[in-house]
């Protein structure tokens, strides 16, 4: 089962140290990818957060990638970058970046999976009930991105110790969170 950490230092009250004190842990128990999503950053301590997080990541096999900033990713020698639905189609990103830089689509429809195959992973939902997130998809929902997908799709919203083995079980390749990984 992939993990996938999402940030959001916001949530915790975290300073950027205390941020990358738990991306270090998520690293260290191998998360497969940690995205920086760290929105309300200016673009230079984004890349310096970005930057930070690549060199703790170094010799791991944990991806980093930044949440809709290609710039900065590649600026900061991130793996990838993880753009919304609504972005830069994957395919017309790819043509500009170079290989084997990651690219992971954010989805929330079966529409929107089938609009992402150009990407590296997806992440689908929310799955389950998410605080300010919409409703929920579902594990149909989920079942059938994962079905209709050639790249691995992860759930996400509402993701928790307790419910993530049924995410998999649905057909999805892993999960993703924030509180799970943030706890």
């Amino acid at each position: 089962m992939l993990r996938y950490y999402i940030t959001d230092r916001r949530a915790r009250g975290w300073s950027i140290e205390e941020l990358l004190a738990c991306i270090a842990r998520n690293i260290d128990a191998r998360v497969d990818y940690v995205q920086i999503r760290e929105k309300d950053l200016p673009a230079r301590d984004l890349l310096d957060l970005s930057a930070r997080a690549a060199e703790i990541a170094d010799g791991n096999s944990t991806k980093i990638l930044v949440n809709d900033r290609a710039d900065i990713a590649l600026a900061a020698g991130a793996h990838g970058v993880h753009q919304r639905s609504n972005s830069i189609p994957p395919d017309r990103l790819r043509s500009i970046l170079p290989r084997p830089f990651l690219i992971g689509v954010s989805c929330h429809s079966i529409q929107d999976v089938q609009q992402a195959q150009s990407a590296d992973l997806i992440v689908f939902g929310p799955v389950f009930e998410s605080p300010g997130k919409g409703p929920p998809t579902g594990l149909d929902a989920l079942a059938r991105a994962a079905a209709v997908s050639r790249v691995p799709v992860l759930a996400l919203g509402g993701v928790n110790q307790q419910n993530a083995q049924a995410c998999v079980e649905a057909g999805a390749a892993g999960i993703a969170a924030i509180r799970l990984f943030q706890m």
